[in-house]
């Protein structure tokens, strides 16, 4: 290919595309760059396989440590296992990319997007997936782009397109978008709260970005001389498919028109449908029938032919009598419940949420500021996570049987949206310095359970006495679209999602949005259907968020008596290294004396944690006095702790000494130390010099009883 450099002049910034230089073996490969972000992007097709009766797409993102200058740690001194981020970018790039695939294209296709360079002001993320539509169009794949995505953010009042890690930081919108030709195809956003219509108009402004970027890979094919791929789809046999339309669509109608049935009811009628109709009358068909021959040449045929029949009769009822299979309205949300503390306390909060079938039980643990996931690496420039919301989905939920393993894809983007969906209305570190851990359990699955799990853990996070600012809960939006006619759905079904058009996820409080995310199955969408699914998500939303608040109407005053109770002080942050001591001695011996443990911030911030709120206050005020500077004069109650021949030592505060000299003990000659006090008295002392080198020299004389008294009182407050 001939080597090509384009510049695209992009809202004041520069995206430059190079091609015909790298990876000259990919199908098709581009190197995307906006100031010093490099993102190198292929695309790769690989003859089918026999047998697969899907889209074989596989999109990885990959980082580099040398991106940032730097070597990686380890004794391998090599990248290991892939963090979050790199996960949710390999998921961001995929969404909007695999529904422009042709439905009938199985081939296997893989997408790698590498960061070969990243700067402090550009994501590589939207370049990856702007990159990625490139790239397949350049490998000549069946595609029905092109498709571009931008990031918007919100700053005071203004709109920006890609902003920089320290804009998204400081302002109220986080937003990908991405589109076709045809209109917007995906959506992930978080936002503070904010208004429908802020964000119908922050995604109608992404759009606008995004139609450039298309016309500018347009302008890059021709400029290559590359025409769009027009494929011609393999041609099907009609026989079978009329076979099993005869047999079976008046039975699925009527299935689908009983409206008292259950998810379960519904798929073991379909089911029998499908066994007695049509597997068993192809059975006995002879063995060279062109019917039976079909069947057997494809293993999966009659199930995809069914599903397509079952698809069709759902959305023509939906279209055509605007009923839903259950029988609701199409803006009408499942029955909800919802319940807190149903587990015992040593879990601090608790919350299951159920709406319809969907069953989330979420859990809240408090831990200290060491708890923190500590997220500071080379290539981001977050530096730690105080909250961590889990989300996990074990087979049972959906009534089937398979391995549990680690965490895939699925479970880290859905435990991802519903922590950015609650995120904005934390407390703020300095008023509960917690780190919080949610945990959402999927217990049953039929729609949307990561807004479930959004709900759940509002619940959960209440029931444990968090103060957050306002509750939040979110539905899903689903979508028929059959020609002109369109069709919105609230809160979708397992079946709405799996036959439907759109899965449109909204989270959010009274006041407004906080999360959104939204994945297309057709190849895009207007804005004005997009504002309207926001519109109608909002009622549902505050339908379910008043389900909620009768159960729990404001988070708890009290906490589990078995979560840790927390101190925070403030000291010099040059007395930090003696709190420390010397290899950690000192901040060890206080841990072990007072059972508490201390967490220790660069700014000078101790936060003291122990169930036992006693014990935290005793490490505080161990610390305290350690780091309380004396006066001259100061007048103190304490404990005498050792006697050497010349005096006698003080603790004056929690790990502070100083000494009384033989001389000071009283106003006459003393001949032994131990003729006047013993380890263990309780001594009132003042302040007498503290010397060049820091030691505190204590006296007995010339204390007013005044002073005394009032030291004492101190020593017993203490």
């Amino acid at each position: 290919m001939v080597e090509l450099d384009k510049s695209i002049s992009f809202d004041g910034r520069d995206i430059r595309l190079k091609v015909g230089l790298f990876a000259p073996q990919a199908g098709g490969s581009v190197l995307i760059q906006s100031g010093d972000t490099v993102v190198l992007v292929t695309a790769t097709r690989s003859t089918g396989r026999e047998g697969i009766d899907f889209l074989p797409l596989i999109v990885d993102y990959e980082e580099r440590l040398y991106a940032a200058g730097r070597i990686p740690g380890g004794f391998l001194r090599r990248e290991g296992r892939p963090p979050e981020k790199v996960t949710l970018t390999s998921r961001l790039i995929d969404r909007p990319l695999r529904p422009l695939f042709p439905s009938w294209l199985r081939d296997d296709l893989q997408v790698v997007a590498t960061t070969l360079s990243m700067d402090e002001q550009v994501p590589p993320d939207v370049l990856a997936v702007t990159g990625a539509s490139i790239a397949v169009l350049l490998a000549k794949i069946p595609f029905l782009g092109p498709m571009a995505a931008v990031r918007v953010g919100l700053v005071g009042d203004d709109f920006i397109i890609n902003p920089t890690y320290a804009e998204i930081e400081a302002g109220d919108l986080d937003l990908v978008v991405a589109g076709s030709p045809e209109g917007v195809i995906m959506v992930e956003a978080g936002a503070n709260q904010l208004p429908e219509q802020d964000v119908i108009e922050a995604i109608d402004f992404g759009y606008e970005a995004v139609r450039d970027l298309i016309q500018a890979q347009r302008e890059l094919l021709a400029e290559l001389g590359i025409e769009m791929v027009q494929e011609t789809p393999p041609e099907l046999d009609p026989t079978l498919e009329n076979f099993i339309s005869d047999r079976a669509t008046a039975q699925i109608k009527e299935v689908l028109s009983k409206f008292d049935l259950d998810k379960n009811q519904r798929d073991a009628l379909l089911d029998e449908i499908k066994e007695t109709q049509i597997t068993s009358a192809i059975a006995q068909l002879p063995e060279e029938d062109p019917i039976r021959v079909a069947a057997a040449e494809n293993s999966k045929a009659v199930s995809n032919v069914f599903k397509g029949i079952t698809k069709k009769m759902m959305r023509r009822q939906i279209i055509e009598d605007g009923v839903r299979v259950d029988g609701r309205k199409l803006d009408e949300v499942r029955p909800v419940s919802c319940r807190v503390g149903l587990l015992p306390t040593r879990v601090h909060g608790s919350g299951l949420f159920n709406r319809g079938l969907t069953q989330v039980l979420s859990v809240c643990t408090l831990g200290t500021p060491g708890d923190a996931q500590d997220l500071a690496d080379d290539l981001h420039p977050e530096d730690e996570k105080r909250y961590l919301h889990h989300y996990n989905f074990p087979p049972y939920s959906v009534g089937e049987t398979k391995p549990m393993r680690a965490p895939g894809r699925r479970e880290i983007g859905h435990g991802a949206l519903a922590e950015r969906a609650i995120v904005p209305v934390l407390p703020p570190k300095e008023e509960f310095p917690y780190v919080i851990r949610v945990v959402s359990e999927v217990l049953s699955s039929n729609g949307s359970t990561s807004m479930g799990s959004v709900c759940g853990s509002t619940l959960a996070l209440m029931d444990a006495g968090v103060p957050i600012t306002e509750p939040v809960s979110g539905a899903a939006m689903g979508l028929i679209k059959e020609g002109d006619e369109v069709r919105i759905l609230t809160d979708i079904q397992g079946i709405e999602d799996f036959l439907g058009d759109m899965d449109f996820k909204v989270a959010g409080t009274e006041s407004g949005i906080t999360a959104l995310q939204m994945d297309m199955k057709i190849s895009g969408l207007p804005i004005e259907v997009i504002a309207k699914a926001i519109e109608q998500a909002k009622g549902a939303r505050l339908h379910i968020l008043e389900k909620m608040l009768t159960t729990i109407e404001k988070p708890r005053t009290e906490m589990s008596p078995f979560a840790p109770r927390l101190l925070t002080i403030k000291i010099d942050p040059d007395l930090i290294g003696m709190i420390i001591g010397p290899g950690g001695k000192m901040i060890k011996s206080i841990t072990e004396e007072t059972g508490a443990k201390i967490d220790i911030d660069d700014d000078g911030t101790v936060t003291i944690s122990s169930v036992d709120g006693e014990k935290a206050k005793k490490a505080r005020n161990i610390i305290q006095g350690m780091t309380r500077k004396l006066n001259e004069g100061d007048v103190y109650a304490g404990r005498v702790t050792r006697i050497i021949p010349i005096g006698a030592f003080v603790e004056v505060l929690p790990g502070k000494e100083g000494m009384i000299h033989i001389s000071q003990l009283a106003d006459y000659r003393v001949g032994r130390v131990e003729d006047e006090v013993a380890v263990g008295d309780e001594v009132v002392v003042k302040v007498r010099e503290i010397d060049s080198k820091g030691r505190i020299n204590l006296t007995r004389l010339n204390i007013h009883p005044d002073e005394a008294t009032a030291a004492r009182e101190a020593a017993a407050n203490r």
